[in-house]
């Protein structure tokens, strides 16, 4: 027997919508829970197949995946934008289930963006517990001062909002232009860029090239690449990567449905 879970969560982890989408389905009264209709999310389950929707039963959730995502800029991390602009869900490779993002990259910003097909797993990657460092290659235009560069490994506060410690290089300079490299584990809102701006730097692009051990490398622009399971398990721990006691769902192929939804990750830069 599966440890207690609410219902949403059992609804979005079978992939059949976001948990936000799955709490509106419980209020709209098309969940039930021993054949008798759901009126409120705040309900935890022992066993999913006491679960249907619309009458049916859930599907087995799959294994806990991982994919490696190059965003292109122009695109905003969200599942919806009210402002009509094109969103990542909207770009992605097909063949590819319902995913969610773990933290965001904003509207201009671009490269390494990961999705997982498990909230849970996209949770404990943004968490700052983890550790994880986040690299970016950053072009700014401005001088540059190395001093500024090599303070910010102490931490620095910046409109009252203090900053923890950041790796941060000269790559290479041109006229009133250059590269950075910078590597922060926080995460904060528009980090990269504020920090930028308090050394007089205009951030004119923002390519984020790893977050943990997981590296942009050669990806393409636009293309996804799955984190083989093992890899997923080393890097992440025993808990994720493994396949459910269940059958597993058929792996998702070039004809598959495509199922998105997107997540209302805590981060942007």
């Amino acid at each position: 027997m599966d440890a207690p879970q609410r219902v949403a969560k059992l609804i979005a982890r079978a992939g059949l919508c976001s948990r936000r989408d799955a709490e509106r389905l419980i209020v709209e009264g098309r969940v039930k829970l021993d054949h008798k209709v759901l009126t409120t999310p705040a309900v935890v389950v022992d066993d999913p197949r006491r679960i249907l929707v619309d009458g049916r039963p859930l599907p087995a959730p799959e294994r806990t995946r991982l994919w490696r995502y190059h965003k292109p800029a122009g695109l905003v991390t969200t599942a919806r934008d009210p402002e009509g602009r094109p969103t990542v869900f909207d770009r992605l490779p097909e063949g590819l289930p319902r995913v969610v993002t773990v933290g965001r990259l904003d509207l201009t910003s671009e490269g390494l963006l990961l999705l997982t097909n498990d909230g849970a797993l996209a949770r404990h990657l943004e968490l700052p517990s983890t550790g994880w460092v986040r690299r970016y290659r950053v072009r700014v235009h401005g001088q540059v001062d190395p001093a500024k560069l090599e303070a910010l490994a102490a931490g620095t506060v910046v409109d009252g909002v203090r900053y923890g410690p950041v790796e941060a290089r000269l790559e290479r300079e041109k006229g009133e232009n250059a590269w950075l490299t910078m590597g922060l584990s926080e995460g904060r809102n528009r980090e990269v860029r504020r920090l930028c701006e308090s050394m007089g730097l205009k951030v004119s692009r923002l390519i984020r090239i790893a977050y943990g051990p997981f590296q942009l490398g050669l990806l393409a622009r636009g293309e996804a690449e799955e984190v083989p399971a093992r890899v997923l398990r080393d890097q992440v721990g025993q808990e994720f990567g493994k396949a459910p006691d269940a059958d597993p769902a058929p792996r998702s192929g070039a004809g598959a449905k495509r199922r998105r939804g997107g997540a209302h990750a805590h981060h942007r830069r």
